[in-house]
């Protein structure tokens, strides 16, 4: 079972629910089987901090990913430790879901490119 733990921080309504439903098909989707994952919905200013302080770039985003384990190997009885998604709804007019696939092919090791773009318009509603 895919774990995931949700804050939102942003003051905006999300569907905490079917973020929920939309991570765990899009990890499902690309092989993780079992795993723990940190979601928070933020505002556009921690967003901006937290893009500053880890990308070097000042200004807010619409999703930011934080991998962990990916799709590595792991010893027997370790848990999978996916890592954090931030997605920031207002950086993104609301249409957080888009966003947070983009994060979550990050997570599980896709970077920029052909090969995301595909899997992204799988996971397209």
């Amino acid at each position: 079972m895919i774990e995931v733990e949700v804050v939102n921080r942003s003051g905006a309504q999300v569907d905490e629910a079917a973020a929920v439903e939309l991570a765990r098909s899009v990890l499902t989707g690309e092989g993780v089987g079992a795993g723990e994952l940190g979601l928070a919905f933020v505002g556009p200013d921690e967003s901006r901090s937290l893009k500053r302080e880890h990308l070097g770039v000042d200004e807010a985003t619409d999703a930011l990913a934080f991998p962990i384990d990916g799709l590595a190997a792991l010893p027997d009885g370790i848990p999978r430790q996916l890592g954090d998604v931030v997605v920031c709804p207002d950086a993104c007019a609301l249409e957080w879901r888009g966003p947070l696939v983009h994060a979550l092919l990050h997570l599980v090791g896709y970077d920029h490119g052909p090969a995301m773009e595909a899997r992204e318009a799988v996971y397209a509603r």
